[in-house]
């Protein structure tokens, strides 16, 4: 099928057919048609980067009225990056199709500037939920003309904690004649969202609910944690060709991992919480352009980042929530294109991996660790290869080669051969001359009456806490005003509280969620970090309060 057979009118045809677009994607073909009703609600679950923002975007164009300066059509999407790029995307579909105004309004930049825009009447809005919120209550943007809203990554942005603002711009777009909701997964929250403001949305899934792009290996390696950054290593190395991001659990690992990568020569940056907006900006330009070959990020830094030609991911460490492990594969294997996901993965850790395949619907393949032979020969090849395509057709050359001829003139093509080798390599062959064997066996048991406690995921604990042996152990509980009433699921409140304290994830034991307040099992030893890091800290405007549950705080109800 083609996309003048979906009923796209003949301006928006010439600028996606200058772009190289030819035939229409899955969700293109199944979502254009119903969307340029007009008037019919939507939902769409397909995995990022099957061409959604073509499949929203080009209805979108060609509905709203050119002759009407103000905002008709309007974009939620959780991050800048997204929502840059989004609008991006749209001024290229619209480059033949004159008429119309599309502007981008997220945090971190002049809002001054952005209300002058509003103020040119776009016809289409693209916005993150924070930022938008702040011009309807400064009465910046208008939203009374708004009849078609389209909630792009509604899971992450429901996993970011914005179902309020959501909910808020939805109930403030009085006239709206559709909603078009587009997700990765679908996890309770995001039904909750289209049962609410949706009347018998036309829903379309694309694959398998949840599960992960066809195009991509899921590969793992078996490896004892106190091994897991030289592994990582030996991948990088073991892949020369890498671009791709490596995704930690929280902002102190990445940035560790970081330090640790560049003052061993890789070209690598590192994407958290702490950078400031013009900071990520600087990391973001110089991945894109490709100046970096990796990226170390944590999952809420990396949310809506949209980079093409991505190859590998890499998870340091697997994501405590499967879903989170949809959205970390599938900034690779984008546009058709194939890649590689690969895990590290303690024998402890061995039935995350059963949940995310079924998940997934995909096997993963296990993989030995590279020996270090095996990564010289693989860095010697690629080497060569690149020496062989070298570009040597520019003329200056020439004036060289009598020089060379001379130089060399005594000296066997081997031995010249050898010297350059020699040069590439001596780091590589020094320091994996002598490489230990990083793969594991065999997984060891734990002896009985070892003072390690599993939960029934198998999540090691330390001792038994406290609040089970009746005082005394070395666990303590915390009380916190934070709750699933905050947005917050398990493993999201687990992410921020380890984001806010920089504390390791083995430090933790049972989390016990309630609507308004949440109690945490922490080893003694981190309970005082936690409290400091979080203990009149602001979310959402509101003050966290969180102390010892055992000594003032409110106790747990026994039901």
């Amino acid at each position: 099928m083609s996309f003048e057979a979906l009923g796209i009118e003949e301006g928006l045809l010439k600028s996606i057919q200058a772009l190289g677009f030819t035939t229409p994607t899955p969700i293109q073909e199944q979502a254009i048609p119903v969307l340029l009703s007009g008037t019919k609600d939507f939902v769409g679950l397909a995995q990022t980067g099957t061409g959604k923002t073509a499949a929203f975007g080009l209805p979108l164009l060609q509905l709203v009225d050119k002759t009407q300066k103000h905002p008709q059509g309007l974009i939620i999407c959780p991050t800048r990056e997204l929502c840059v790029q989004i609008a991006k995307d749209l001024t290229s579909f619209k480059k033949h199709y004159s008429g119309l105004s599309v502007v981008a309004v997220y945090g971190g930049t002049s809002i001054s500037e952005q209300i002058r825009d509003l103020r040119k009447g776009p016809q289409i809005v693209v916005a993150t939920p924070g930022r938008l919120i702040d011009l309807i209550e400064r009465k910046a943007v208008e939203l009374e003309h708004i009849h078609y809203v389209v909630l792009d990554e509604a899971d992450e942005m429901l996993n970011m904690g914005f179902r309020e603002d959501i909910e808020f711009i939805l109930k403030n777009t009085p006239n709206r004649q559709s909603a078009w909701l587009f997700s990765a997964t679908m996890p309770p929250e995001v039904r909750q969202v289209s049962k609410k403001f949706m009347t018998s949305p036309f829903e379309i899934t694309i694959g398998k609910v949840n599960a992960g792009n066809v195009n991509i290996d899921h590969q793992y390696y078996l490896v004892n944690n106190i091994n897991r950054y030289q592994a990582l290593k030996r991948i990088i190395d073991f892949n020369p060709g890498i671009y791709g991001i490596i995704f930690t659990r929280t902002k102190a690992d990445a940035q560790t991992i970081t330090e640790s990568l560049i003052r061993e020569g890789y070209e690598i940056e590192a994407l958290h919480g702490d950078l400031t907006q013009a900071q990520r900006d600087k990391v973001m330009a110089r991945f894109r352009e490709k100046s970096l070959q990796l990226l170390i990020a944590t999952d809420v830094a990396a949310r809506g980042i949209d980079v093409q030609g991505i190859t590998h991911v890499i998870n340091y460490e697997l994501p405590d929530d499967p879903e989170v492990y949809t959205h970390r594969s599938g900034r690779t294997g984008r546009a058709g294109k194939s890649g590689i996901c690969i895990s590290l993965v303690t024998p402890r850790e061995s039935y995350k991996l059963k949940q995310i395949e079924r998940m997934v619907n995909s096997r993963f393949h296990k993989m030995d660790i590279p020996t270090g032979k095996d990564v010289c020969r693989k860095q010697f090849f690629y080497f060569i290869d690149k020496l062989l395509l070298a570009d040597i057709s520019h003329g200056e050359y020439e004036a060289y080669l009598p020089l060379l001829k001379e130089k060399f003139e005594d000296v066997a093509k081997e031995e010249i051969l050898q010297r350059v080798a020699a040069l590439e390599f001596t780091r590589f062959l020094q320091y994996y001359e002598n490489a230990a064997d990083l793969n594991v066996r065999e997984e060891r048991r734990v002896e009985r009456g070892a003072s390690t406690s599993r939960d029934t995921k198998g999540r090691s604990f330390g001792r038994e806490s406290s609040s089970r042996s009746g005082g005394g152990g070395s666990n303590k509980r915390l009380f916190v005003n934070l709750g699933t009433k905050d947005g917050f699921y398990k493993a999201s409140f687990l992410q921020f509280i380890l984001d806010m304290s920089d504390l390791k994830k083995e430090v933790l034991g049972r989390i016990d969620m309630k609507e308004m307040n949440s109690w945490i099992e922490i080893d003694s030893s981190a309970a005082n970090k936690m409290i400091k890091a979080l203990d009149g800290k602001k979310f959402k405007g509101r003050m966290i309060r969180m102390n010892d549950a055992d000594s003032g705080g409110p106790r747990k109800s026994r039901q």
